[in-house]
C-alpha cells in the first residue's frame, strides 16, 4: 500500500512541471488524473475475484509486476497519449490492491482484533506519500520528473523479490476464528443479499465519498499549494506531508478505538459506522473551512483535517464489512466496494479541473471546487452513517440463509 500510494502521488508531485513540459492545460491534466481510475473499478472487480482462486502471495506479486512495466515508459521524453495509456494500465493493475491487502490481513486475525491491523495497512496508504513527498520532490528537483518514476519502479522490483521471498498464505481458519464466526452468526449469504444489506450499502456510500477526498488529495492538493497559493516546490514537498502524516497516525488510533471499544461490548454500528462516518464528516466540514481563510496557519490545519480524518475511515469501514461477509466471498465483495468508491475517482479531479480551468482565477476556481467536496462529504457521510448495521445485518442474513435452507 506505501508504493501503491506512492505511484498514485507522483503525478500530483510532478504536476506544474508536467504540465508545462507536455503543453497541456489544468483541463487536461485533470484528465490526465481522472484516467488513472477509468479501469480501476473493472481492476478491482476482475482481479478481486481471482483471489478465492489464485494465491494472494503470487496474485500481488504479479501486480507489482505490472505496476513496474508500466512505469518504464516515462523514463524519457513522451507524448501525452503514451502517459494517459500507462496511468489507465496502473490504474486497472492497482485497482483491487486495497482489497486484496485488506483481505489478505483480515484472513490473519479473528473478528475482534481485525480493525487495528486493517488500519496498519491503511496507514501504508498514507506513508507512502509521506516518504515520497521529500524524496521525490528532491529527485524531481535535482534531476527530473522522469527520474521519479523510475525511483518507484525501482522500489517496486525490489518490494517484489522480498515478498517472492517472505510473503506467506494465511493458515487455515483457527479453532478460535471459527468459534468467532460461529458466535456471530457470520453465514456464507448469497451475493444478491450481501449487496442489498444495509452495512455493506452504507460502507459503499460512506467509502466513496471519503475517496472524492483521497483523490483530490492525491491529484490536486500539492498543484493547488504550488499553483494556488504559491508555494515553491520544496515547500510544497513538505506541506504536503503533514496531512499523510495525521491520516498514518489517525488510522492507527481509529483501529485500536475501534478494537476498544467492540472488545468492551460496544455496539458495532458505534465502533465501526459511527465511529467511519463521523471521520469523513470532520473532513467534509475541514474541507468547507479552509476554502474561505486566508493562506496562512490556520488555513494549513484545516487542510490538513481535511485530508487526512477521512484517509482513518478506511479500515474502521472495511472492518465492519469482514463483520457481515463471509471470508470465502470477503475478497470479491471487498473488490465490488473498491470500484465503486473508485468511481468517485474518475468524477473528482474533472470536476475540480473543470472548476479551475473556467473560474476567473485560479484561486476561485479551487475553492469552488473544495468547497462542494466539502458539502458532499459531509451531508453523504453523515446520511450512510445510519445505514451500517452490522450486528442486525448478520441476524437478518442468517435467517434469510436458514429459511431459504428450509
Amino acid at each position: 500500500m506505501l508504493l501503491n500510494f506512492a505511484d498514485k502521488a507522483v503525478l500530483g508531485f510532478a504536476g506544474v512541471p508536467i504540465q508545462e513540459d507536455l503543453g497541456i492545460t489544468p483541463q487536461q491534466f485533470g484528465l490526465l488524473q481522472s484516467a488513472f481510475f477509468w479501469l480501476f473499478a473493472v481492476g478491482a472487480v476482475v482481479l478481486g475475484a481471482l483471489s478465492s482462486r489464485i494465491g494472494l502471495r503470487w496474485l500481488l506479486a504479479c501486480l507489482m509486476l505490472v505496476w513496474v512495466l508500466t512505469m518504464v515508459p516515462l523514463f524519457g521524453p513522451l507524448s501525452f497519449g503514451l502517459l494517459l495509456a500507462c496511468r489507465i494500465v496502473l490504474g486497472f493493475a492497482e485497482g483491487p490492491a486495497f482489497a486484496l491487502a485488506t483481505h489478505a490481513v483480515h484472513s490473519w486475525f479473528p473478528p475482534e482484533k481485525r480493525a487495528l491491523p486493517g488500519a496498519v495497512v491503511t496507514a501504508g496508504a498514507s506513508v507512502g506519500p509521506l516518504l515520497a513527498a521529500p524524496v521525490l520532490t528532491w529527485v524531481i528537483v535535482t534531476w527530473s520528473w522522469h527520474a521519479a518514476f523510475g525511483v518507484l519502479a525501482a522500489a517496486g522490483v525490489v518490494w517484489t523479490v522480498v515478498w517472492a521471498l517472505l510473503g506467506k498464505e494465511a493458515p487455515a481458519p483457527s479453532a478460535a476464528n471459527a468459534s468467532s464466526l460461529q458466535n456471530a452468526r457470520v453465514v456464507e449469504a448469497p451475493y444478491r443479499l450481501l449487496f442489498t444489506t444495509g452495512t455493506v450499502v452504507g460502507i459503499a456510500l460512506l467509502t466513496f465519498f471519503s475517496y472524492w477526498s483521497t483523490t483530490l488529495k492525491i491529484a490536486w492538493l500539492p498543484v493547488y499549494l504550488s499553483d494556488g497559493l504559491g508555494y515553491d516546490t520544496i515547500t510544497t514537498g513538505r506541506l504536503v506531508m503533514l496531512p499523510y502524516a495525521v491520516a498514518a497516525v489517525a488510522a492507527i488510533g481509529s483501529g485500536l478505538l475501534s478494537n476498544r471499544l467492540t472488545s468492551r461490548g460496544v455496539p458495532r454500528r458505534i465502533s465501526r459506522g459511527l465511529l467511519a462516518g463521523g471521520l469523513v464528516v470532520v473532513s467534509g466540514l475541514s474541507m468547507f473551512a479552509f476554502t474561505v481563510l486566508p493562506a496562512g496557519m490556520a488555513q494549513m490545519l484545516f487542510i490538513t483535517l481535511a485530508f487526512s480524518c477521512n484517509s482513518a475511515a478506511y479500515a474502521v469501514a472495511f472492518t465492519a464489512v469482514a463483520d457481515v461477509v463471509h471470508p470465502r466471498k470477503r475478497g470479491p465483495v471487498m473488490g465490488v466496494l473498491v470500484a465503486f468508491y473508485s468511481l468517485a475517482g474518475v468524477i473528482a479531479p474533472l470536476v475540480l479541473g473543470h472548476f479551475v480551468g473556467i473560474a476567473a482565477d485560479k484561486i476561485t476556481g479551487y475553492g469552488h471546487g473544495f468547497a462542494l467536496t466539502g458539502i458532499l462529504m459531509a451531508v453523504g457521510g453523515a446520511a450512510a452513517t445510519f445505514l451500517v448495521r452490522p450486528e442486525q445485518d448478520v441476524a437478518r442474513l442468517a435467517a434469510r440463509v436458514e429459511g431459504d435452507a428450509r
